[in-house]
């Protein structure tokens, strides 16, 4: 199923500290964060971005430190999903496990005007730029990914087995 939003797009080894400056960390709830998310590289990103949209970057997504305010920033922005061509191991699980959807599609995508109407076909792996005519093929996420972003996240779905 198709979803739509808004792409924005940013390129190669975006790390933490572009995604969640070191100076707001003392910041602990993913509303609190949503502000400052992406202010490492510009300080309106947050403004811009509405909930729905979606991240493209390039390689690399989520390097450097392993705080999972980054993650959490970008959920509390709303974004629906962060496409990439890879993302940092640590990043990844860090995402998945406060509910963030990631998709990997490894070929690189044209970048787009900033805010075009971008598709997104998660369960399927699927990114389009034309509600689906032209489709880039990502990784479809495991089962267990799935379960657990359909709970918003890893503790929510631990607890609802208790």
């Amino acid at each position: 199923m198709w979803t739509e939003g808004h792409g924005w797009f940013l390129g190669d080894d975006i790390d933490t500290d572009q995604i969640m400056p070191t100076r707001y960390l003392a910041h602990s709830t993913a509303e609190d964060l949503a502000p400052f998310a992406l202010s490492g590289n510009d300080t309106s990103w947050a403004a811009t971005i509405k909930p729905g949209d979606v991240l493209i970057a390039g390689k690399n997504f989520g390097c450097g430190s392993s705080r999972e305010h980054a993650p959490l920033g970008l959920k509390g922005l709303g974004i629906q999903c962060v496409v990439a061509q890879s993302f940092s191991r640590i990043f990844y699980r860090n995402a998945v496990n406060i509910g963030l959807a990631l998709l990997t599609i490894p070929k690189a995508i044209p970048v787009q005007p900033q805010g075009s109407t971008a598709w997104i076909d998660f369960p399927n792996g699927l990114l389009s730029f034309d509600a689906g005519v032209t489709t880039y093929v990502g990784v479809p996420p495991a089962p267990i990914v799935l379960e657990i972003l359909a709970h918003g996240g890893l503790m929510p779905m631990v607890a609802s087995r208790a």
